[in-house]
């Protein structure tokens, strides 16, 4: 018989990516954890999972478990919910990519409450929010377009080099690369155009000197804010003490999409909340959009 917290502890496994997580996920010790899988795959007589010193992957089996597990989850939760006092509010587990202004994020979660629907929101790359959503992790992502998926486009961007109001390039209306070879520069790690990038600057022999390394937007803003480097950044981060200047030659863009789960396509978009953040996500980039063409209109 296989006991409910065997596959609770199997599916934090699938979703979280490795055993700390799942453990910290499951608010149990990872010995514990690692206790209940060992347990959990003696009862099956088959490993579940190909361990590595950084990830786990499924095996065969473990993927054929995956669906039954997740099936019988549900069933546990659908009875629970049954017999509550309350209806049970419709969850949807929506992924957010890191390359989007918090402002925009806080702003699109306000018109998200809605009676009947509760969010449960998960951060990450663009890639892993993808991985996410194949593992029915999340049911819809906000991310860079993935034209395989299902999915609804809320804007279109281009990017642009950031800079301090006071910096000389902050009036110009475009600035060449060999303009920056002196120039200080933050690397966002995260940034879906990284290897673009840094392959545009190679090309031209370009090889700044890096200020700054980081994961968090917010951090490389204030660092371009304070003077200290510049950067290349999406036109959603338009910001008042700052200048986005296109670059020229580099004509990359990208896409932001509301994309779906293939398999809770129906249900996702059946939701009232995620409607209503796609909708204000897609006023906010229409409205930078408009500003950044009024600036830099040679670069339309």
């Amino acid at each position: 018989m296989i006991d409910r917290y065997l596959l609770r502890y199997f599916l934090a496994v699938v979703d979280q990516g490795t055993f700390s997580r799942a453990a910290s996920h499951c608010r149990v010790t990872q010995p514990t954890l690692s206790v209940g899988i060992a347990k959990l795959e003696t009862l099956l007589g088959q490993p579940l999972f190909e361990r590595s010193s950084r990830r786990v992957a499924l095996t065969a089996a473990g993927a054929r478990l995956a669906e039954h597990a997740r099936r019988i989850e549900a069933g546990f939760l659908a009875a629970e919910q049954a017999v509550s006092d309350s209806p049970a509010a419709k969850l949807i587990r929506l992924g957010l990519c890191a390359t989007l202004p918090d402002a925009w994020i806080e702003e699109a979660l306000r018109t998200a409450a809605v009676a009947g629907e509760r969010l449960e929101l998960v951060e990450g790359r663009a890639g892993e929010l993808r991985a996410a959503l194949d593992r029915g992790r999340v049911d819809a992502i906000v991310a860079p377009l993935d034209a395989a998926l299902p999915h609804r486009a809320l804007f279109d961007e281009p990017y642009a080099m950031a800079f301090a109001r006071d910096h000389p390039f902050a009036a110009r209306v475009s600035v060449e690369a060999e303009e920056l070879a002196a120039e200080p520069m933050v690397v966002r790690r995260h940034c879906e155009m990284l290897a673009e990038t840094s392959r545009f600057f190679t090309a031209r022999g370009i090889r700044p000197f890096m200020a700054a390394r980081t994961h968090s937007d917010s951090r490389a803003l204030a660092y371009v804010r304070a003077g200290l480097a510049t950067t290349l950044l999406p036109a959603c981060y338009a910001d008042p003490a700052l200048a986005l200047v296109p670059l020229a030659g580099f004509d990359q863009r990208r896409t932001v999409a509301l994309c779906f789960a293939p398999d809770s396509r129906a249900r996702a978009e059946g939701s009232v909340a995620l409607a209503r953040i796609g909708d204000r996500l897609a006023e906010l980039g229409a409205a930078a959009g408009a500003m950044f063409t009024i600036n830099y209109p040679t670069s339309a």
